[in-house]
C-alpha cells in the first residue's frame, strides 16, 4: 500500500510518498480502507517534532478519516467487513489502509458520503465541544470566531447559529470573508494585525461579546480578552501557535473567564464519540450543518496540502484522497 511518512521533523518536504506493506488487525483492532483522510494543523504540530515525539521515525501521518472495514480482529463485534466508518483519531491515516482500534470508529449512515465525514471527524466534534459544552452557547448570546474562514471556524459558526447565537468572523483578508458570510455569519472583522478587538465591541452594542473562540496563538490573545463583555468567557485552543505566556490572574479584566478546550474531552468513551458524531451526521442531514471542502489532494501531494495550509491562505477542510489521480 501507499502512505505518506517523515523520517524527521522539519517543513513539509520532509513528507515522503511510499510503499509500505498492509497493516494486519489484532485483538480489538480493525483495518480500514482509507477514502478520505482529513488534513488538520495537529498534523502539522507532528510533522514539526511538536507531537507524537515518542514514536520513532519514519511514522506515517495523520488521525482523521473516512473510508470502508477491510478486515477485524478477535474480540471486534461492532464492525464487519465492508462497512463505511469514520474516525476522528487514528494515527497513520495518511495511507491507503490504516489499523487502528475498534474504538476509535463510528459508523456511517448511508447517506453521509465519505468526504463529508471526514471533513466534520475533528473539526466538527471540536466545533460541537465548544459550543455546546465548553460554552453552551444560549439563544442572543454573541461569539467573536478567530480563523472564521477554516475548518473548525465555518463548522463552529453554524453549530453557533442553530443554537440561536450571533457570530462575528473574523479573518484574515477580504477573500476569505465570503465563505464565512455564506455559513451564516451575522458580522465579519478583516484583520491580519490582531487590531480588531474595538470593533468587535463596537459591532456587540458596545458591552463586549459574551464569548471568543480563539486558536489563532499569542498575538490575538490580549485583543480576545479585550473584546469581551464583562463576566465574559475565552474558550482558547489549538497548541500549535503556542500558548499566551504566564498570565497574572490579578490583571485578568471584567470578571473574566479563561479555559483551554480540548475536543477530545467531547469524545472520551466510544458511546460519547458515536453520540457526537451522530448528532453531527443529524446536523448534515437536517441542513444545518454543511460542511465546506477547501480543497482535495492525492495522496502523493500531501506536502502541496500542508503547505497551502501552512500559509493561511486556504479556505474550509483540506482532505486527502487516496483514489485521486496524482
Amino acid at each position: 500500500m501507499k502512505a505518506v511518512i517523515m523520517a524527521a521533523g522539519g517543513t513539509p518536504d520532509v513528507m515522503q510518498y511510499v510503499e509500505q506493506p498492509a497493516p494486519t488487525p489484532g485483538k480489538g483492532e480493525a483495518l480500514v480502507k482509507v477514502s478520505a483522510a482529513g488534513i488538520n494543523f495537529m498534523d502539522m504540530g507532528v510533522r514539526q517534532g511538536q507531537f507524537w515525539a515518542d514514536v520513532p521515525n519514519p511514522k506515517v501521518l495523520g488521525v482523521e478519516g473516512a473510508g470502508h472495514v477491510q478486515a477485524v480482529g478477535e474480540a471486534v463485534d461492532d464492525f464487519r467487513p465492508g462497512q463505511r466508518v469514520a474516525w476522528a483519531y487514528a494515527p497513520g491515516s495518511y495511507a491507503e489502509m490504516v489499523v487502528m482500534p475498534a474504538t476509535s470508529l463510528v459508523p456511517l449512515p448511508d447517506d453521509i458520503d465519505d468526504e463529508t465525514a471526514a471533513s466534520v471527524m475533528m473539526a466538527g466534534l471540536t466545533a460541537s465541544h465548544f459550543a455546546t459544552e465548553f460554552y453552551p452557547v444560549q439563544p442572543g448570546d454573541i461569539a467573536l470566531v478567530h480563523a472564521a474562514a477554516g475548518g473548525v471556524g465555518l463548522l463552529l459558526t453554524q453549530i453557533i447559529k442553530l443554537r440561536g447565537g450571533h457570530v462575528i468572523g473574523r479573518v484574515s483578508s477580504p477573500a476569505k470573508a465570503e465563505v464565512v458570510w455564506a455559513a451564516g455569519a451575522d458580522r465579519v472583522i478583516i484583520d491580519a494585525t490582531g487590531q480588531f478587538a474595538d470593533e468587535a465591541v463596537r459591532l456587540s452594542g458596545g458591552a463586549g461579546v459574551d464569548v471568543v473562540y480563539d486558536g489563532s496563538g499569542p498575538a490575538t490573545f490580549q485583543g480576545s480578552l479585550d473584546a469581551l463583555k464583562i463576566a465574559g468567557t475565552l474558550c482558547w485552543y489549538g497548541p500549535i501557535l503556542g500558548g499566551p505566556g504566564l498570565i497574572d490572574i490579578m490583571s485578568l479584566p471584567k470578571s473574566i473567564k479563561i479555559g483551554y478546550a480540548v475536543y477530545a474531552h467531547h469524545v472520551s468513551t466510544p458511546e460519547r464519540l458515536r453520540a457526537k458524531a451522530a448528532q453531527l451526521f443529524q446536523w448534515i442531514r437536517d441542513g444545518k450543518l454543511r460542511p465546506t471542502i477547501g480543497m482535495r489532494y492525492p495522496l502523493a501531494h500531501a506536502a502541496r496540502a500542508h503547505a497551502d495550509m501552512e500559509s493561511r491562505a486556504s479556505t474550509g477542510k483540506l482532505l486527502l484522497v487516496p483514489g485521486l489521480d496524482a
